[in-house]
Parts: structure tokens; sequence; C-alpha cells
């Protein structure tokens, strides 16, 4: 990662026949090295050169050798925030995903997948979703595990707040709840990690320990992308402690909107402290979660973390406080209308600007699947299809007055195949939705695994089809954060809350839609009997079969005996829950990215049917592995 490869690229230009302009066509070796170069072209009666970044790159992305082989891989897809200990603070963190690895890690899985991890706003704890961050560079503090951090065996400061009876009643109340609680779980974080910071500063800062230095290169790495997001995070903090009501950059005093101001240059000058601590606990949250892939890879795991990467950043954050031209920031991007969404989406994400991303040698995207692709062994991208096209809605109008702006596929294509194999990380491209037809076999020579979600996978007359024919570069699922989980579409719980919450605009369409879910659980049943899947205890009428232990294991090994190298399924299926995690199309009418999972990974994994179900699937992708 990172090469520099000097020397000079030199091409002879026997006889330049050209008049006033005109192409100038010449060659370069053809054993240049895969990576960065700079080609300069020389002319005479010019001072300067013409120079410009020449990216050598793969055919493809990278893959485990395992899968090269035709190995069959499987682990469960997680949303980091829903994990439930005894010992965590309220919210699932780095600590719990390492207990997840070593449970699956031991039952023969080879990956645990996450939702986005980047940094959102400490100051707005509230702002949780993952697909609307602050920045895709940097981590999401919240998943700090605080009893991990070096400094807190050695200080007894945050040993005696942590011990005191007041939080001892805080922790397990918050622990408790079936919904995070943001606030509370920032509260509490966030008032004893500024004393591991303290114990950091007199321990290791004023020493110039080797851990103060191993800090200093995280920083200096980091560079004006690390300052500007601890620097928007200590401003934004201190304002929202005057008044709560400041969400973003947005509403800052005017002088502090504009990061290259006087203000805010002044600001971060005379609050270095506030600042450094930020950088901190960024560096802290990333020696964790390369903890937690350094563990996976010594567990056996042959992919160990797989990363999510959201299409995109809020508007209010620190990527666009600090924008230096690289997005755009009047239009943000969502869906065209279509025949369920007939207002078109509007995302409020503002997109990468395709002309600056050319003119800066794609420095940008280069930089931000770097911070992505680190620490893990696979990395999904949201929305791939905006590697090619991205819909576009100017600020302040509706999806209807959008339209398509094109990127330069072949250029990201080549340089997501160039940091794939640099970094060792597979990539698997969300393809859902309407799929252009010139993107799908770019993506597929690209090596990008393609993401199949057995619901979607639908043939004209309604039939599903069979896993087997899934190709064998994909990932196959059941159900995504976006759906509802197994037992919830099945017993038709997201159409009875979408009826609760307004969803739909009158009785016919729900009608509409409870008879279209009758069909379709009858055609799946049809299907996964038709292919000897189906536990001989489930009925074969759909009107009379719930979603019980063995219909939810049937559907679930049906899918493991497919062809999709990678396997990703879902905790909330293994506990029989009904409860969404997140209501697309909602805000305030459902507490979307907080719903926790039911019980704690210690007594998931203490359940007969876990063990029995994980062991069944190991075997399936073994079996698959052979045919």
């Amino acid at each position: 990662q990172g090469e520099v490869f000097a020397g000079y690229l030199q091409s002879q230009i026997g006889t330049d026949t050209r008049g006033d302009g005109g192409v100038l066509t010449f060659s370069l070796p053809n054993d240049l090295a895969l990576g960065y170069h700079k080609l300069q072209v020389l002319r005479r009666r010019r001072k300067s050169p013409y120079e410009m970044t020449l990216i050598v790159a793969p055919q493809a992305c990278y893959k485990q050798p395992s899968i090269e082989q035709g190995n069959k891989s499987w682990g469960p897809s997680v949303q980091l925030y829903t994990l439930k200990t005894e010992h965590n603070w309220g919210i699932g963190d780095f600590g719990d995903l390492k207990q997840l690895v070593a449970d699956i890690a031991a039952r023969g899985g080879d990956f645990v997948g996450l939702n986005p991890i980047h940094s959102l706003f400490p100051a707005n704890p509230e702002g949780a979703s993952p697909y609307s961050p602050s920045s895709r560079r940097w981590l999401n503090l919240l998943y700090i595990d605080v009893f991990a951090v070096p400094e807190f065996a050695l200080c007894s400061a945050a040993q005696e707040r942590v011990g005191s009876n007041e939080f001892q009643q805080a922790l397990h109340a918050v622990r408790a709840t079936e919904w995070v609680d943001y606030s509370e779980v920032s509260r509490l974080k966030m008032s004893v990690l500024p004393l591991l910071f303290t114990e950091f500063q007199q321990r290791h800062l004023a020493t110039n320990s080797q851990r103060a230095q191993d800090f200093a290169a995280f920083v200096a790495k980091g560079g004006n992308s690390l300052l500007h997001q601890a620097s928007f995070d200590a401003l934004h903090q201190q304002l929202h402690d005057k008044d709560d009501s400041v969400w973003g950059w947005q509403v800052f005093p005017v002088e502090l909107r504009d990061i290259n101001s006087d203000a805010v240059q002044a600001f971060i000058k005379n609050n270095q402290p506030a600042i450094q601590r930020y950088m901190y606990l960024q560096w802290i949250a990333d020696e964790q979660i390369a903890d937690v892939q350094k563990f996976a890879l010594e567990q056996g795991m042959n992919m160990g973390i797989y990363r999510d990467l959201a299409v995109g950043v809020a508007d209010s954050g620190a990527e666009v406080w600090a924008d230096d031209g690289t997005l755009c920031q009047d239009v943000s991007i969502g869906a065209p209308p279509d025949v369920l969404g007939p207002l078109g989406q509007n995302w409020g994400l503002p997109p990468l600007n395709p002309a600056q991303l050319k003119a800066t040698g794609y420095d940008a995207f280069i930089q931000l699947l770097r911070a992505n692709m680190q620490h893990c062994g696979a990395l999904r991208i949201d929305h791939v299809l905006g590697l090619l096209r991205l819909w576009w809605i100017p600020k302040g109008e509706n999806a209807t007055s959008g339209a398509y702006m094109y990127y330069p596929v072949q250029d990201m294509l080549s340089i997501l195949a160039l940091e794939s194999q640099r970094h060792q990380c597979a990539v698997i491209g969300e393809d859902l939705g309407t799929v252009p037809d010139e993107i799908v076999s770019l993506l597929s020579d690209a090596g990008i695994h393609s993401y199949k979600v057995f619901f979607f996978e639908t043939a004209e007359d309604g039939g599903y089809f069979s896993p087997a024919h899934y190709q064998p570069q994909s990932m196959a699922t059941l159900c995504t954060h976006d759906m509802p989980t197994l037992r919830g579409f099945w017993h038709c719980e997201d159409l009875k809350l979408g009826q609760t919450i307004g969803l739909y605009p009158d009785q016919a369409q729900l009608n509409g839609l409870f008879d279209e879910r009758s069909k379709s659980k009858q055609a799946i049943l049809n299907s996964v009997s038709w292919h000897g899947k189906l536990a001989e205890s489930v009925g074969r009428n759909a009107d009379y079969v719930p979603m019980d232990q063995a219909l939810s294991n049937s559907l679930q090994l049906h899918l493991a005996a497919g062809s999709s190298s990678l396997l990703s399924l879902q905790l909330e299926d293994w506990l029989a829950m009904d409860k969404p995690v997140n209501v697309p199309g909602t805000v305030d009418e459902y507490p979307n990215w907080r719903r926790k999972l039911s019980v704690t990974l210690d007594d998931m994994f203490s359940c007969p049917n876990v063990n029995y179900l994980t062991a069944e699937l190991t075997a399936a992708r073994a079996k698959a592995s052979r045919e």
C-alpha cells in the first residue's frame, strides 16, 4: 500500500509531423509495475513539462485463494450496534465483534459482515444512520470498547468513575433496553474516554514513549483529513454544548462554516487539546478494528471482517464542511421515480464531482478506498451502480427533477481493482434495483461479487430461481437490513407495520401487497420442496405454515447448497426475531438503526438450534464446494 516507484517513463518520438494541434502518439514500456506513476511530456521551448497521473492497474479485484479454488464460505452479516453482551455499554462494540468472530470461527464460518462503521456525529448521537455518515474515511467512536483501551487499566480516575454505584446502575439500565439509547450510550462513554486521553497525555505524550510515537505516526498518516474530522467534531461539540439545536455545520455561526476562514483556523490553533483528543479516539478505534481482523485470521477465517462502504456522506458533516471542491454541494443523490415510488427518493447526500475526480487523478476516490479496505478481508460497496451513474437532484428540488450523471466507470473500476489487490481485499457490489446492461459485464469482468438476495431472485411467473443457478462470483443472502426479517416477511409483520405508520396510501394497495405476499410464500415452499430442501415436518400449504425453526433452517440450508462463493445470513433469523432494524422511507415514524438483538451472544451460542444450524451450514458449504 502506498508504494512510490521512482524513475522515468521514457519514450522516443522520431518525427513530430503534426501541424498546429492534433494528437501526439507515443509508446510506453509494457512492463510498468502496477501502481501510480507520474507521466511527464517535455517539449522544446517550454520551461515546465506537461504532467499527468498514469495508473497501471490489474484486470480484476482480489479474491482469497480459497475462493479462487472454488471453496464456498459462509458467515453472518450484522448491524454492530445491535449486539448484546453482559459487558458492553448498551451498544455493540469492537469487543463484542471480537467475541462474535470467535464464536463464528469456532463453528466453521469464514467472515463476519458489518454495517458501515463510518464516523457519525459525536455531538449529536441520535443521528444514528450508518448510511448518512459525517465522513466515510473515519470511524464511529461509539464502537470503542472502553474496557479494552490500554489506558483504562492504568487510569484510576476512569476506574473509580466506572466502578461507582451510580455509573454501574446506568450501565445496567442502558444494557437492558430493547432499543439502543444513543444519547445515554454517548453520555457514558464520553464521560470516561476523555479521562483515558488525559492518562495517555501524562503517561505517553509527556515522555514520547513508543506508544506516543505510534500515535504520532497515525496522525501524520491521517493528514488533513484526520485534522479536519477532529476539528469538526471538537467544534461541533463546543457549539452543541451551548445550543443543542446545532445539528450540523449549516447552523454554525457564519464565520465557522468555512474551514479556511480565519475564525476556524483560530479555533484549530486555540483548541489543540480537544482536537488531539478526537484524533486519539480515532486512533483507538482504528487499533481495535485492526485487532479484530488480526484475531479473525488467527482463528482460521479466510476472510475475517467484511466492511460496508456507504454511497455518500451527510451534507451536514465533516467531509462536506471541509470540502475542497471534490463534492457537488448544489445537488443530492437519490433514486428516480418508479412504480413503487412515484416521487422517487432524495437521500440528502452530495455526490463526488466526476470532473474534479479526473482532474485530481482520482485522489479522493483512492483515499476513500484505502480508508475502507484496511483491517478487513472484503468490502461491500453500497449501490455499486454508482460507479457508472448516479441520480442527481438539484438542491431544493424533488427527485422527479433529477437526471442521471455518468462517471468514468472504467477508470474507477481499474482503481478499485488496484486497491483491492494491494490490500488483499475482495469486493462485493450491492447491485440491486434497476441494473443497466452496460455495467453487468463490467462488474463481472472486474472480479466484483454480485449480491443475490433470495427474495428478489424471481422469474416472470413468480417462481424462485434455485440458488444453484446463481453465478459463483456472488454473495447470496436471504434478507438485508432494508428488508423485514425472515419471520417478519412470512407473517407479514412489515405490511402490518406499514399500515400502522401510514406507509400505504389506501387499503386497495395494501390488500394487493397481502395477496402478492401469499403467492410469494407458496412459490417459496414449492421451490424449496422441489429441490428437496424442505424439512418433512413443514407443511406444503403456505396458508397454514408458520415460520418456525424447521422452515427457517430449510430456507437457510437451501441457500447454503447453492453455487455462490459467499453466503451471508442474519443473526435475527437465527433468533426468530420479527422486528426490522430499518424501515426504508421512514424517518420519525419508526426507530431505525436502534433495535438490538433479542439475546446476548453467550445465550445465542448456547442455543441448541443455533449450534445445529451452524454445523449444517458448514457441512452444506463444504458439499457445495465439491460439486
